[in-house]
């Protein structure tokens, strides 16, 4: 019988953590939203046998519904991850170095840090700051111990508000999300990919919008951990699990600064 990291497949119970995609769905204003049309619809042409076949056309931006950020996403003082001059590494056709291409692809544990249920809440504030007490807390609560090289799934209950736009994106009241210092502490931590459920993985404050981003400073340029947006944890969350098996592939985009994924968790059955 097949094991990874100490689950039991045929036992498993699978999650899908990734929004589903469509026209109109909460994203950044600071990236291209989502469009699908039918490029060929049924009927457009008709092969002799009587057989048709519709086709579509799809235009995204790379940090647009579930995704996974790539370490040349961000730079700092003109640097990206490693000291490499951001200028170095990009042209109109992407990045030569550190793009999502170089991402590999994640199977293994993955820690659940439930904040949300260490305040007696579903759903976290908009704007509240999960920081480092919090994730240790979490981890606690969770009796899942976060492990160098493995991930982090930092809950806030906002996937619960997908269907609510305004709210969701938090253009007024902002965004829970962890701080500076939660970042520290997963950084000391020295895992490997980390996730949650909001457009930015950050504290967004009431009406500031994405005026800066400390955590993807500290993550991204620093210290190499890649980050995923926009998951859909709260089965996980009511499930009342500490830990899953995560598996983790986003498209493989060359020079891509980030690119959808659908992760998937398993459980116990």
């Amino acid at each position: 019988m097949a094991y990874i990291d100490g689950y039991r497949l045929a036992d498993s119970r699978v999650l899908d953590l990734a929004q589903p995609m469509r026209q109109g769905m909460p994203q950044s204003a600071n990236h291209p939203p989502f469009r699908m049309a039918l490029e060929r619809r049924h009927g457009d042409y008709v092969r002799t046998d009587g057989g048709s076949a519709a086709n579509e056309i799809i235009v995204t931006g790379g940090h647009v519904g579930t995704h996974v950020d790539a370490l040349g996403h961000v730079s700092q003082d003109g640097r990206v991850y490693g000291g490499l001059a951001a200028a170095d590494v990009q042209s109109n056709q992407g990045l030569s170095a550190l793009g999502i291409d170089t991402f590999r692809p994640y199977v293994g544990r993955a820690v659940v840090l439930d904040v949300p249920r260490l305040h007696g809440l579903d759903i976290l504030p908009p704007g509240y700051e999960v920081t480092a007490d919090d994730l240790s807390r979490a981890e606690a609560l969770a009796g899942s111990d976060v492990r160098p090289g493995q991930a982090v799934l930092i809950a806030t209950g906002w996937s619960r508000l997908w269907h609510q736009y305004d709210v969701f994106t938090g253009l007024r009241d902002g965004v829970p999300g962890p701080g500076a210092d939660a970042a520290h502490w997963l950084a000391s931590r020295r895992v490997r990919v980390v996730g949650g459920e909001t457009i930015a993985f950050e504290r967004i404050a009431p009406g500031m919008g994405h005026a800066t981003l400390p955590v993807h400073r500290i993550l991204l340029v620093e210290s190499g951990i890649n980050i995923v947006e926009t998951m859909r944890l709260h089965e996980l969350l009511d499930a009342r699990v500490g830990e899953c098996l995560l598996m983790l592939a986003p498209l493989p985009v060359v020079g891509a600064t980030g690119a959808p994924v659908r992760p998937l968790a398993l459980i116990p059955g």
